[in-house]
């Protein structure tokens, strides 16, 4: 693509500093706009009209934000977001003494752009539906961390002053142990309420088991409090209501988030081939969906998906040593999609876990096993996703047993 100009942009709070380099005169420009909406639109408007409209390449440090996402208004402006440490490497280059300042690291973008575009990738984004699930999947993992933390909180302060809710129930990030807490937030309160009350209070909330009921009656009779300290539940009181509060606030948004997804996912052409997936569900499904999208042009390999999510390793050579690591930098919600999905996988599917089996008895830990297992997924869903073909467990163990893995003679003899 022939580009009227090369951009290098350097983006902040209050300002952006810019430095333009013009392809046909050469000369770099540099300049400075507010970070409005306003001044990003005029700036853009008057590059549209300065350049008629012929592509401009913009180079700047993210791939995702509201400057993104402002620049994606103008379809003649073709984005190149680099990793901020790329950015840094190329200044130190020329800058040993690790100077920095706005408008230079603005030029040295301008020049990064211009002159190694070949090894740098444009942006492009997916289709207005897998770009709506990208996000939203990143939204409701967000909120998923949020609800363990709150959980987390209501635990330790429960031991400190209520210790037997976490025995009347299994799991208290509910509406029901919520509703609970919100209305008999002590022992004490909890003894004078009467039977009928109660009952329907667990009725309302669908906790109709008999057994389960008659049992938490009778501990409920026989429970002493933990501790008299009236400072202590006064104020654990006030806090475990707050968190009860927090704890519905998480769960309704996840269940809004889980609608949404579920609607999307109905409604998108390549999610079959995703649900196929064992274990998937519409959790993981949804988020492996959202991780490769549309764009089959996107990846040329699986190797370079394994890269990007940092789940492929990397060697170190120097000398006569010689080390491997895994990945510091990737985007971390991508390689967590794709670890999790890996330990889900071993419940799922019989080669996975032969898979994972054989890995610890490597000597690996459970962390790298999961990773060496999701490395291999990667170039199964990988190769599922370019042929617009569902996976079929029976038709991998075949593949398996025609190529004489020992993965299968593995399983066979642990099975024994």
């Amino acid at each position: 693509m022939e580009f009227a100009a090369f951009v290098g942009w350097d983006w902040a709070d209050q300002k952006h500093d810019l430095c333009l380099i013009d392809v046909a005169s050469g000369k770099k420009e540099r300049s400075v706009i507010k970070s409005t909406p306003e001044a990003i639109d005029e700036w853009a408007t008057s590059m549209r009209k300065r350049f008629s409209g012929r592509p401009v390449a913009v180079c700047l440090e993210q791939s995702r934000g509201p400057l993104i996402f402002a620049l994606l208004k103008y379809d003649f402006l073709i984005l190149y977001p680099v990793n901020p440490t790329t950015l840094a490497k190329y200044r130190e280059a020329f800058s040993p003494s690790r100077a920095k300042d706005d408008p230079t690291d603005a030029e040295y973008a301008a020049e990064l752009v211009m002159q190694h575009r070949d090894r740098l990738k444009a942006w492009r984004p997916d289709d207005e539906k897998t770009r709506t699930l990208q996000y939203l999947v990143e939204h409701r993992r967000r909120i998923v961390s949020d609800r363990t933390r709150v959980s987390n909180r209501m635990t330790a302060l429960l031991k400190l002053y209520f210790p037997q809710v976490l025995d009347w129930f299994d799991d208290v990030r509910t509406d029901l142990v919520c509703d609970f807490l919100l209305q008999w937030p002590t022992l004490e309160e909890v003894k004078r309420v009467r039977r009928p009350t109660l009952e329907k209070f667990f009725r309302s909330h669908h906790s109709v088991s008999t057994k389960t009921n008659e049992q938490r009656f009778a501990s409920i009779k026989e429970a002493v409090p933990l501790t008299n300290d009236v400072a202590v539940i006064a104020a654990s009181v006030v806090m475990s209501k707050v968190l009860a509060n927090q704890m519905k606030v998480t769960i309704a948004a996840i269940r809004e988030f889980d609608k949404r997804i579920e609607e999307l996912c109905a409604a998108h052409d390549d999610f079959h081939l995703f649900a196929s997936l064992p274990g998937s569900g519409t959790v993981y499904s949804s988020r492996l969906l959202a991780a490769f999208g549309t764009d089959r042009e996107k990846y040329e390999s699986a190797d370079e998906m394994s890269c990007l999510a940092g789940i492929a390793p990397v060697m170190e050579r120097s000398g006569a040593s010689c080390w491997v690591r895994w990945r510091y930098f990737c985007p971390k919600f991508l390689r967590q999609s794709f670890v999790e999905y890996a330990g889900e996988s071993t419940k799922h599917s019989f080669w996975a876990r032969a898979y994972y089996e054989q890995q610890r008895a490597k000597g690996k830990s459970r962390q790298a096993a999961v990773r060496a297992l999701a490395f291999k997924w990667i170039r199964i869903i990988y190769r599922c996703w370019q042929t617009r073909t569902e996976y079929n467990e029976v038709k991998y163990l075949e593949s398996l047993r025609k190529k004489g893995s020992s993965l299968l003679g593995f399983a066979a003899s642990h099975a024994a």
